[in-house]
């Protein structure tokens, strides 16, 4: 390898290096995907609600990622706890609303805070939920509450927001407890609600702005107004939801099971590289000289011109003729598309703007084409003369 090749491969490599580290170095781009899970620190993830719970909770606090059925299974009857159910959007299937519902009955509390809301237990709760589609959905407003007592706590978002709120109650157990206004509080929307169940005290506690609760807000001053939200509650244990979350992390793949246990995880590590390094040496010492193949040889033309000379020896040109017109027409049709099973004006016209061709040239040609097939008999001239012809229309 000469200097200029050593020196322009040095430099390919140079610039592939920094490029790699220019990747590894940028800045990552912010994560706007919703997520409301307590570990993720993006700005819609809730770690910092959730840590916040941890410190200030007097009871305890768990975090459950199973389903509401099986993690509602597990709860004592006499155990009073709140569960807080806090995402984008909350559609529980049918075991889990029963199982909810029974567990409210028996005295405890579900906090439910989404943009939107439905299934089974919306339908039994008569809760639902609608936007603003008056201007932007995500344009400024006011969340405030209906206890005047509690204004220094109302809250202005103005923006990460989507003006979603509460257009159906059960009046008879159902009461307001907040509401949604637009930026000139023009009017307003309930968006929050307290409905009670049963006869031991057990109530469903209804919001529709989960983004007050996401890291993003949460540093930006809301958490007076969060923390007002959260003390219509009950002093309870708490049961923070982690399952029903856009932002849940679910493997999928089959090696689960070994890529979770550390000692398996390294040793399947371990027998992968093995494999690979087998694969490379092996290769190189065992691997035989790919002999070269011929392509296959393409005798058509070679076949078509003997089946030519053979026809053409035997004097059969009225065959020739009738062969030749047959593929004129057939490439008419296939490359102009054009009908021709009748030679009038119009297909003549047609067929000279499609081709290019004069139009003297082309009404000779098919003139002579509707002669040649008028009669039984040809000649050797007559041959010629409609090759020549073709091979000139077929030349423009």
């Amino acid at each position: 390898m000469d200097k200029r090749s050593k020196f322009a491969l040095y430099s390919i490599g140079f610039i592939i290096l920094l490029l790699m580290i220019a990747e590894v170095t940028k800045p990552k781009a912010l994560n706007w995907r919703d997520s409301y899970s307590a570990a993720d620190k993006i700005p819609l993830g809730c770690y910092v609600l959730f840590e916040e719970l941890k410190d200030l909770s007097g009871n305890t606090l768990e975090t459950s990622t199973k389903s509401l059925y099986e993690k509602l299974k597990e709860i004592p009857d006499s155990t009073e706890t709140t569960l807080l159910l806090i995402n984008n959007y909350i559609s529980i299937e049918t075991e889990g609303a029963e199982s909810l519902l029974e567990f409210v009955e028996q005295g405890n509390s579900v906090f439910i805070s989404a943009n939107y809301f439905y299934g089974i237990l919306a339908d039994t709760l008569n809760i639902e939920f609608d936007r603003n589609y008056e201007g932007f959905l995500k344009s400024p407003s006011f969340s405030t509450f209906s206890n005047k007592k509690l204004s220094k706590n109302d809250a202005f978002f103005s923006d990460v927001i989507e003006n979603n709120y509460i257009t159906s109650i059960d009046t008879l157990n159902s009461v307001v407890l907040g509401h949604y206004w637009d930026e000139d509080k023009d009017f307003s929307e309930v968006n929050f609600v307290k409905t009670n169940l049963g006869d031991n005290g057990g109530a469903f506690y209804i919001h529709s702005n989960p983004f007050a609760f996401t890291n993003y807000h949460m540093l930006d001053g809301k958490t007076d107004y969060v923390a007002t939200v959260l003390s219509y509650l009950p002093k309870s244990n708490l049961i923070w939801d982690n399952y029903y979350k856009s932002g849940r992390k679910i493997v999928t793949s089959p090696l689960r099971f070994i890529l979770t246990n550390s000692a398996l995880r390294w040793a399947f590590y371990i027998s992968l590289l093995s494999l690979i390094l087998f694969v490379i040496f092996k290769g190189k010492r065992t691997q035989r000289i790919i002999p070269v193949v011929e392509p296959l040889k393409n005798a058509t033309v070679d076949f078509t011109r003997t089946i030519g000379d053979l026809y053409f020896q035997h004097g059969d040109f009225t065959n020739i003729i009738h062969k030749k017109i047959t593929y004129f027409l057939e490439h008419i049709r296939s490359h102009y598309y054009l009908e021709t099973h009748e030679f009038n004006e119009r297909f003549i016209q047609n067929l000279t703007v499609k081709s290019g061709n004069p139009l003297s040239e082309t009404k000779s040609l098919i003139d002579y084409i509707t002669y040649l097939k008028s009669k039984t008999s040809h000649s050797e001239k007559e041959l010629v003369e409609l090759n020549k012809k073709i091979e000139q229309f077929l030349k423009k």
